[in-house]
């Protein structure tokens, strides 16, 4: 046992000598928890963020004003008085997503049950923003509104007073999802490409053979490639979250990272499995590259992260089940979102690690059977 593991060590600090000798395979793992994330999480906003407001108020009245002080950060910008002439020409130039004209006396014909026409001007060139945006707006005026005339008691209040709370993420704000989800992607991504890599690199270099002719079992020459490989992501995950997600980004994480990297640790174990697997049938790094489109693009577009599971068809979501990235995914979301303990992950913690021995074990097996075809 003793001999056993120091081969597995000494190999696998052979892996991480030529990991680190492939200039191509570590910038891409710098690339991925890096600028991969930040463009991820900030490229990809889905909701409305201190988007430019101008107001042009010509009533100049108590609800007036009211409305618009209503329009505050990090929603809108703070509104810019103008005039009503400026409206069409900063329009064009693109100064303001949105422009309100509030007309003379629409206090008064409020009050008086009138139903005024009130002009919200939309920029649409910014999809997203003026889409949300328009909505925010009518929320908005139509909430002051409506406690105006509360307050003024010419009407009659709701029997419902609905208050909506969002917890986890007050603000809707995209880059605390996305940059986390891009991480636990990458995760699955580079385990599969480093360790299925790190077999067809010795296929190709010729050092397969140097490696059947020494005293290793191909136990021991999976295990060094799955631990080397899988300390490197670990790490790489380390760091991306306490420099990148928490320092750059400034996404808070109210969970344990230890014990997300618990979770990481024992995700991996399959992941880099599922790469050597690949490993295995590839005869060079293009095959591997259509293999990993083929496994793991499904596995993330279905594991919950860009659709939840109990969205998806009753079958589909079935099978995703027996997928560890689906209780990986659900596992990273319940301790960084939620800040849920191991009380609350450990039945996910014992599928990943369940799932992962039973694909470990195909793989080993797999493993010898294409050691020993290339021995022959």
């Amino acid at each position: 046992m003793r001999r056993s593991l120091s081969n597995i060590f000494w190999l696998g600090t052979k892996e991480l000598r030529s990991l680190f000798g492939d200039f191509v395979l570590i910038g891409l793992v710098i690339y991925s928890f890096t600028v991969a994330v930040i463009s991820q999480s900030q490229s990809n906003s889905q909701e409305l963020h201190q988007a430019s407001i101008g107001v042009v108020d010509e009533d100049n009245s108590e609800l007036s004003r009211r409305i618009i002080g209503a329009f505050m950060p990090p929603y809108f910008q703070a509104p810019v008085h103008i005039k009503e002439d400026q409206i069409e020409p900063l329009m064009n130039s693109g100064r303001f997503t949105f422009v309100l004209d509030i007309p003379p006396n629409f206090q008064r014909d409020v009050l008086a049950g009138r139903r005024p026409a009130l002009q919200v001007n939309v920029d649409a060139t910014a999809m997203i923003q003026a889409g949300l945006g328009a909505g925010y707006t009518l929320e908005i005026i139509n909430t002051e509104v409506a406690w105006y005339l509360a307050r003024a008691e010419t009407s009659v209040l709701s029997p419902v007073n609905l208050v909506t709370r969002i917890a986890f993420n007050p603000n809707v704000t995209t880059a605390w999802f996305e940059s986390v989800m891009g991480i636990i992607n990458n995760v699955t991504m580079l385990a599969i490409i480093l360790a299925g890599a790190a077999l067809v690199r010795e296929r190709e270099h010729g050092t397969m053979d140097h490696l059947l002719v020494m005293p290793v079992s191909p136990f021991e020459i999976a295990m060094s490639k799955i631990w080397a490989n899988a300390l490197v992501i670990a790490a790489a995950v380390v760091i991306a979250l306490h420099v990148v997600v928490k320092g750059f980004l400034h996404v808070p994480i109210t969970g344990s990272i230890p014990l997300f990297m618990a979770g990481v640790g024992l995700y991996l174990f399959f992941a880099t499995a599922v790469g050597l697997f690949l490993g295995t049938i590839a005869r060079s790094m293009p095959q591997l590259g259509l293999l990993y489109i083929l496994v793991a693009v499904p596995m993330n577009l279905l594991s919950g992260g860009a659709t939840p599971v109990e969205a998806q068809p009753v079958w589909l979501s079935t099978i995703m089940k027996a997928s560890p990235s689906t209780h990986f995914v659900s596992v990273a979301q319940a301790i960084l979102y939620r800040g849920a303990g191991l009380d609350v992950v450990w039945p996910q913690f014992l599928m990943i690690a369940a799932i992962a021995a039973l694909f470990l074990a195909l793989t080993l097996w797999r493993f010898r059977a294409a050691i020993g075809a290339s021995g022959a």
